[in-house]
């Protein structure tokens, strides 16, 4: 039985008199690729805030590997979670190797902005080989070249995948990917895919976001769909696509248990 990596309990959020995310709960193993899914504003980038500890919860409570995880973003970060955001956060005047070591870094020290800042004291060198020789692997997968170039001189699909190699460098238990796939071209894709697959073959896990749900539901194993702050669905990716729940999140259709169901109880897809 796989191990259980990640669990969350309960986990709320709210600013002042209104609720982001509202008791979700969820658990992640060893191995698993979890899909977030729902429209904007759904809470998708908070639940993905609490978790890596960019913001805390009003309430609830999350374990990694059975232990209590909380605190800032570096604990965590060190604990064994690793993220990329919306909008890519790189260091713009460092080289994109330079970018990628710091992936590295953070796992032993903490946040990568932790490493940007000490970065020019040496913070992260002289490096090793091995993190060398990681650098080279990781941009290797993701079809990087040209590391000696300003990480400021790149594309938006290209400072994705960058963060995303960063990210991976880490050698994260959970990694945590948020819109990884906006900007990038069918090669930034693939790689981010074979990413994805690389880090649930080292029997690790992964929790994407994106708006893409063709996309993320033929790739993952399990989505959770959310809405104005709730999970209103946890499960079988196709079983998500076709359910009652899909259907009135995203196109305001209520199914009804006579006419939207087969025989069987399968819900109708709505094309």
């Amino acid at each position: 039985m796989a191990e259980t990596l990640l669990v969350g309990s309960g986990l709320t959020k709210r600013y002042g008199g209104v609720t982001a995310l509202q008791d979700v709960s969820f658990s992640l193993t060893a191995g698993e690729i979890l899909g977030l899914v729902g429209p904007n504003g759904a809470g998708k980038t908070t639940l993905v805030d609490l978790i890596s500890g960019a913001q805390p919860a009003t309430e609830g409570a999350l374990t990694l590997r059975g232990q209590r995880l909380s605190g800032p973003a570096a604990r965590r970060a060190k604990a064994g979670l690793a993220r990329t955001f919306q909008y890519p956060q790189l260091a713009l005047e460092l080289t994109v190797a330079e970018n990628l070591l710091l992936g590295r870094a953070a796992r032993r020290h903490g946040t990568v902005w932790q490493m940007v800042a000490g970065s020019f004291a040496g913070a992260f060198r002289p490096h090793s080989s091995a993190d060398t020789e990681a650098v080279r692997r990781i941009a290797d997968e993701l079809g990087i070249d040209r590391l000696d170039r300003p990480a400021g001189d790149l594309s938006l699909g290209e400072q994705r995948l960058v963060e995303v190699g960063r990210a991976l460098g880490q050698d994260p238990l959970v990694l945590l990917l948020d819109e990884p796939f906006a900007g990038s071209d069918a090669g930034g894709v693939h790689g981010i895919v074979e990413v994805i697959r690389t880090v649930q073959r080292r029997g690790h896990a992964v929790i994407l976001v994106d708006h893409n749900v063709d996309l993320v539901a033929g790739l993952v194993d399990r989505i959770m769909l959310l809405d104005r702050g709730r999970s209103v669905f946890d499960g079988d990716p196709q079983a998500c696509l076709g359910s009652p729940e899909m259907q009135q999140v995203y196109f305001g259709v209520a199914a009804d248990s006579d006419s939207d169901s087969d025989e069987e109880g399968v819900p109708h897809v709505v094309s």
